[in-house]
């Protein structure tokens, strides 16, 4: 059993996923952690997008995994970095960073590798299409640019440096750009996904209308 959840940024696909999992009893896979996990070795670094050759030469050097823990958190070479992953900066470089197709065909192999065996829900900006166009069940949640941003300056306005509603909308809008435009592996609607509208939706409203179609 693979239930894919797509959608854009911001539009509840972590929540539901991470709901859907334990309601199902199924194992969860966040590819978007595992970018943003790549964007934080690369600021180690001091590698950003304008790069593309250190960014190439830095993956072999990257593993990136997930904990035995419940619920996972991301690891890089070893390291549990879940507590630094959520920060708009980090955001940013992992959609920037995402749009280079090394760095997409690399973890989108480990991600297929991953799911080879055993029951997951996993969820991201491709994986209807690309990563898991196998799965059972197909999802794209969707919601306005406005509600998007909403929700992920809710989900930061209490962080150590907060950013304006005005950057998180900015920040929104530029990434969807990138994931619907770029050359590898863009955020597409796959034919037989199902479209869920998630405004004014709770998310354990979302996780019921899943549960029933996986049944």
């Amino acid at each position: 059993m693979i239930i894919a959840i797509d959608g854009p940024a911001g539009s509840g696909k972590s929540t539901v996923a991470k709901l859907l999992a334990k309601e199902l009893q199924l194992e969860l896979l966040d590819t978007g952690a595992m970018y943003r996990a790549f964007a934080i070795a690369a600021m180690r670094e001091g590698i950003g997008e304008d790069d593309p050759q250190l960014v190439e030469n830095l993956i072999p050097q990257l593993t990136i995994g997930f904990t035995d823990t419940n619920p996972k958190h991301v690891t890089l070479n070893g390291e549990d970095i879940a507590d630094q992953i959520r920060s708009l900066e980090v955001s940013q470089l992992a959609s920037q960073l995402s749009a280079i197709s090394c760095v997409r065909r690399a973890l989108v192999a480990s991600q297929q590798s991953i799911i080879q065996s055993g029951r997951w829900v996993l969820e991201g900006r491709d994986v209807t299409t690309v990563v898991a166009p196998q799965a059972n069940l197909k999802i794209f949640l969707t919601a306005s640019i406005e509600e998007r941003a909403r929700r992920r300056w809710l989900e930061l306005k209490n962080t150590s440096n907060p950013p304006t509603l005005q950057a998180v909308v900015k920040e929104v809008v530029e990434r969807d750009h990138r994931d619907y435009t770029r050359s590898d592996s863009p955020l597409m609607l796959a034919e037989d996904a199902l479209i869920i509208e998630t405004f004014n939706l709770l998310p354990e409203e979302i996780v019921r209308k899943i549960s029933l179609l996986a049944q």
